[in-house]
């Protein structure tokens, strides 16, 4: 029941509209039937290799997000079924990810992951990058990549000031790709940022999906 009480007090803060990742992380299949049970449908992992044996056993209807580093060997294990791969930090890892597309005759939406922490350990384009990214030939030649917004992790911190301004400097940034890149698709429109620590930051400042786990299934 702890479960299913902490997904209504976050979905109650929520504002309509904002997409809540549970992210699921070291938890067992019986821990995220718990959410499913309460009614919850989009979940997150961090590591292909432990998603792959919770979407075996867990039911088909679950909407799984990839939102942890996701190395290239890895793609073909997800790419039947994921429903949104948030940490897309390269064009490598974009062009494997369209070849398993191909491979599988869907689509699969990404995020561009940015780095916007100053700890060195977070994964992602800096700006520059990202715009060299989005300006490529071989992006353009992809027909099975379908990129639907920016991610991006704070610094982990208790300056909420800091966090806070790294967040509205993402948001400034995806308005700018996406009048740059991305004028009248309307699916460009996912800006994955805010965790459990610092969602409601993240809410304020532009977000449309948050990635929570602990403040959900507890502590690992």
């Amino acid at each position: 029941m702890v479960v299913k009480d902490n997904l209504q007090k976050i979905s109650a803060t929520l504002p309509t509209g904002i997409q809540l990742v549970a992210v699921t992380k070291t938890k067992s299949p019986e821990q995220i039937m718990e959410a499913y049970n309460a009614g919850h449908r989009v979940f997150g992992e961090s590591k292909a290799q432990e998603l792959l044996p919770k979407y075996e056993v867990l039911p088909k209807d679950i909407r799984w997000h990839m939102v942890g580093h996701l190395q290239t060997n890895k793609v073909k294990y997800i790419a039947p079924f994921i429903a949104m791969i948030h940490s897309v930090d390269s064009l490598k890892l974009l062009k494997v990810i369209n070849k398993e597309g191909i491979k599988n005759d869907r689509d699969i939406p990404c995020l561009l992951q940015i780095h916007i922490a100053e700890e060195s350990t977070k994964f992602g384009l800096d700006a520059d990058e990202c715009v060299h990214l989005l300006e490529s030939e071989d992006l353009r030649n992809m027909q099975h990549v379908d990129i639907r917004g920016l991610m991006g992790m704070a610094t982990y911190t208790e300056d909420t000031e800091k966090v806070r301004r790294e967040f509205r400097q993402l948001k400034t940034f995806f308005e700018t790709i996406r009048n740059r890149f991305f004028p009248g698709k309307e699916s460009f429109k996912e800006l994955s940022m805010g965790m459990s620590d610092d969602y409601f930051l993240g809410i304020e400042e532009g977000s449309t999906m948050v990635r929570i786990g602990s403040a959900i299934f507890g502590d690992r």
